[in-house]
């Protein structure tokens, strides 16, 4: 009998009550490609974007689909012509396209990294789409040493990453959350300022005399008439997620997608390994319950990441 995986799937567009587990083929690698047996898989928002149909235009799926792309795991069979990596190598990275929830998933190897001894699973497998989406962000509008930015949703899972590469690079951080992160925020350097009545006052206040230089939402269009209200111009604001309110206003709206690149994600990883960034995981969820996971992702009040353990 050939040996089976299983892997997350859903048939049709719809809410997360249309995700199953099911057994599937083995993925048999091709030439330049590895299977990874799955530790770890990150859950994020984009796959929820996915899943709902709400960007199908962009990002249309074949049914059945399989869900997610970042992910950690030991290489357990190579293709042809690869000579990089060997059976037992553990790694993280992205998958090409949507599938990485699985126990065992084909990668092409430019798309792994070597896995860091001192990363544990639930991070190495959380890490790509936070952080190159995070990167992305602070490089669109390139604060300055001694610059104000404010960061909406900051301690979510793209959050709490950009806030640190943000403190990184010597700028000051506005950090827009709710009471109950403020305290994580505070301990990382980040001023944490309450959402709600009130805002654009309590930013000004904080920021003082100078001001907010700079705007990154990770929230919604709200924010960036916010930043429209505090002054800053449109190459200032950036947005991850508001992109009809971002393209009238002209801001911009660099995602992970323009920080894919696996010099990148080993710059990332570094970041993490060493320390200079936390990557902070919230949860985790075996694979049949995916549907459990996402219902508590998209509650919008995680502090970090949810990651699924096949």
């Amino acid at each position: 009998m050939n040996p089976q995986a299983r892997a997350v799937r859903f048939d049709r567009y719809g809410d997360r009550d249309v995700l199953y587990l099911t057994e599937v083929p083995m993925p048999q690698p091709g030439p330049g490609e590895v299977v990874v047996e799955v530790r770890a898989a990150g859950i994020n928002p984009f796959d929820t974007m996915i899943r709902s149909g709400v960007i199908r235009d962009l990002f249309p799926v074949d049914f059945p689909s399989g869900q997610g792309s970042d992910l950690a795991g030991v290489v357990v069979a190579l293709g042809a012509g690869v000579d990089e990596l060997a059976v037992g190598d553990e790694v993280l990275g992205w998958t090409p396209g949507p599938s990485a929830q699985a126990t065992h998933v084909a990668v092409p190897t430019a798309q792994l990294v070597a896995k860091p001894p001192q990363l544990s699973w639930e991070a190495a497998g959380s890490l790509h789409m936070v952080g190159a989406t995070a990167y992305a962000a602070a490089r669109a509008v390139a604060p300055r040493p001694g610059e104000t930015v404010a960061v909406s949703a900051a301690a979510g899972g793209v959050g709490t990453f950009l806030v640190q590469l943000l403190l990184g690079q010597g700028v000051r951080v506005l950090g827009i959350t709710s009471p109950a992160n403020a305290e994580w925020l505070e301990k990382h350097g980040v001023v944490p300022v309450p959402y709600g009545e009130g805002l654009r006052e309590r930013l000004e206040q904080a920021a003082g005399a100078s001001g907010v230089d700079v705007f990154i939402d990770l929230y919604g269009p709200e924010y960036l008439d916010l930043a429209v209200a505090l002054g800053l111009p449109p190459d200032r604001i950036q947005t991850t997620v508001a992109m009809e309110r971002a393209a009238e206003i002209g801001a911009k709206t660099d995602g992970r997608h323009n920080a894919t690149a696996r010099e990148i994600l080993v710059e990332l990883v570094d970041l993490v390994a060493s320390g200079s960034v936390e990557l902070p995981v919230a949860a985790t969820y075996p694979l049949d319950r995916v549907a459990d996971a996402f219902a508590e992702l998209e509650r919008r009040h995680t502090r970090g990441k949810i990651a699924l353990i096949p």
